[in-house]
């Protein structure tokens, strides 16, 4: 078992109180605490398996990174378990490159939207968008939950804890 690192843990956001400010709030918390999980975790065991699932830390922000781009860009995923796993070439800083590229143009995305009942604006012909709000929540969820994995997966790879 590794020896335990301890990073700083940062506290949840102190957002604005209006329902976008929490919610955009908090999905960017989640968004840099997954960064901060991946950053800097050494090869080979970013990409290995540390529990029989197959997870593994670097195909966690792999995946988030296609889940952003079908949320608020509208780009289309045909094997979303394929996505947990990042390309031998793609080393860590290239995907949380890649990551934080997808949050920006996200973010870019979600400037634009005022109306959290409206749908995300996104060209996606033959589906419909679901509403800022859901899209919202559910990138909140879905972060939120891989980042409990990489929280583990970290401390099991070199002993680092804390967000």
């Amino acid at each position: 078992m590794p020896t335990a690192t301890r990073r700083g843990d940062t506290p949840p956001p102190r957002t604005g109180s209006s329902e976008v400010e929490v919610l955009r709030g908090f999905l960017d918390y989640l968004r840099t605490s997954m960064t901060a999980k991946v950053d800097g975790a050494p090869e080979p065991q970013v990409r290995t398996a540390h529990v029989p699932s197959g997870t593994n830390l670097l195909g966690l922000l792999n995946h988030l990174t296609f889940v952003e781009r079908a949320t608020f860009l509208g780009e289309q995923v045909t094997d979303w378990q394929a996505t947990f796993h990042a390309a031998p070439e793609d080393g860590v800083a290239d995907v949380v490159a890649r990551y934080r590229e997808t949050v920006e143009r996200a973010n870019a995305v979600l400037d634009q939207c005022t109306d959290l009942g409206e749908p995300v604006p996104r060209p996606r012909p033959g589906r419909a968008a679901p509403s800022v709000r859901w899209a919202l929540t559910h990138m909140i969820e879905e972060t939120g939950r891989h980042a409990g994995h990489a929280d583990i997966l970290r401390e099991l790879i070199d002993g680092t804890t804390g967000r």
